[in-house]
């Protein structure tokens, strides 16, 4: 019982998150045409525009993680997912780009807080036993809805519904996520010394070179979640891109689960290492699309697909073993800031893609820029084999 993982409350964290991200992933493909079609705004000025909230997260992240170590988890947690939820009303009453892009920058900062204190959460509430199986399901609502959030999204786009409507919709699930959280029991956390303010109270110092990887591999993750559907569009594929989310998402929960329970078994670098191969590939086969197409349209759509299902594979076998190793490199008191660096350096690359997709698309196309992204993989990859994997293996603490 005491190694018991399924609890009313990681019930409720687990639903709380996958309400928060189905909220976030209906806009994400949306947002785009949004900007486009409202506003007129192109493609370099969409990047800028939409990295704001990345930029954002990216500012809170290492004191949220501060934070998290040295006051109540809980109320934190619940209030940046308020502020989080009441964005989606602003972004209603936004009828000038200026306004849009500050509340943008507000709802990066209580993404940054809110994701940070809910893995941060579910990490205190769960056995240290299963805390490779246990982030795996976690995340696992964020795949859920990142397999239904998209499709979604542009469904009620292509059907003519209002962008007042989707953001409804979002402002909707976030409430009922937030009904949820406040319903998780956390474990009593006896008064902590404050030690004084150092830089390894807001970043992981032994955490650096694994976020460097970490880093260089979610830029073309940013250009794909961002700009994949506008890719399609611009290579002639007519196919329903919202689809590509439903495939990545199914490609994360199958292999969630099962990376989970070999990183409890202390596989933490040889699944990453695995999951490194099959997003290079994949990032490869996505920027040769463009020339695919012209060869075989059914065959490049079937492609596409692929493309999405083994992407998805190769990152959900590497989200919960990149947080895992975070975590085993900090001391228990550090938990907060080693959630927070893991997600401070995903973040980092996910901004640097949308700006450098956006920029590249504009003076170029977006086979560049994923071309771009792909070569980035292999530096990932390289860098990890001969730095992040011995510096782990000599540093870490569990």
């Amino acid at each position: 019982m005491k190694d018991r993982l399924i609890t009313p409350s990681y019930c409720f964290m687990l639903a709380a998150n996958f309400l928060l991200y189905f909220g976030f992933w209906l806009l994400i493909p949306v947002l785009p045409f949004y900007l486009s079609e409202i506003f007129n705004a192109g493609n370099s000025t969409i990047g800028i525009i939409l990295s704001c909230y990345t930029v954002a997260a990216l500012c809170i992240r290492p004191f949220s993680g501060y934070f998290l170590d040295s006051f109540a988890r809980k109320p934190l947690y619940l209030l940046a997912y308020f502020i989080f939820m009441t964005i989606f009303a602003g972004y209603i009453i936004a009828g000038v780009l200026a306004l849009f892009i500050a509340f943008r920058i507000i709802h990066g900062v209580s993404f940054g807080m809110v994701t940070v204190a809910g893995n941060t959460l579910v990490i205190d509430i769960m056995p240290a036993s299963r805390r490779g199986e246990g982030l795996g399901y976690y995340g696992l609502s964020n795949n859920i809805a990142m397999a239904v959030g998209p499709m979604s999204g542009l469904f009620l786009h292509d059907a003519g519904m209002s962008f007042t409507t989707i953001f409804s919709c979002s402002l909707c699930s976030c409430l009922a996520g937030f009904i949820c959280a406040a319903f998780v029991k956390t474990p009593f956390r006896p008064q902590i010394k404050r030690e004084p303010l150092s830089l390894d109270r807001f970043i992981l110092l032994k955490g650096i070179p694994a976020g460097i990887s970490l880093l260089l591999l979610s830029i073309p993750y940013g250009i794909t979640t961002n700009y994949v559907a506008m890719y399609a569009k611009e290579i002639g594929m007519n196919v329903s891109t919202g689809f590509f989310f439903t495939f990545m998402a199914v490609g994360m929960a199958i292999s969630r689960i099962l990376s989970g329970k070999l990183v409890d078994k202390g596989k933490v670098t040889q699944v990453i290492s695995a999951g490194l191969h099959i997003v290079v590939v994949s990032f490869f086969l996505l920027s040769a699309c463009v020339y695919i197409i012209q060869w075989n349209t059914f065959a490049c759509s079937i492609l596409f697909f692929a493309i999405a299902l083994l992407l998805g594979i190769g990152f959900g076998i590497m989200f919960p073993a990149y947080n895992t190793l975070f975590v085993n490199l900090a001391p228990n008191n550090q938990r907060g800031t080693a959630t927070s660096s893991y997600l401070t350096s995903w973040d980092v690359g996910i901004g640097i893609g949308m700006l450098t997709g956006g920029y590249i698309a504009d003076i170029s196309t977006f086979d560049k820029a994923y071309l771009f992204g792909a070569c980035l993989t292999i530096l990932s990859a390289l860098y990890f084999k001969r730095k992040v994997a011995p510096h782990y293996h000599k540093n870490k603490l569990r």
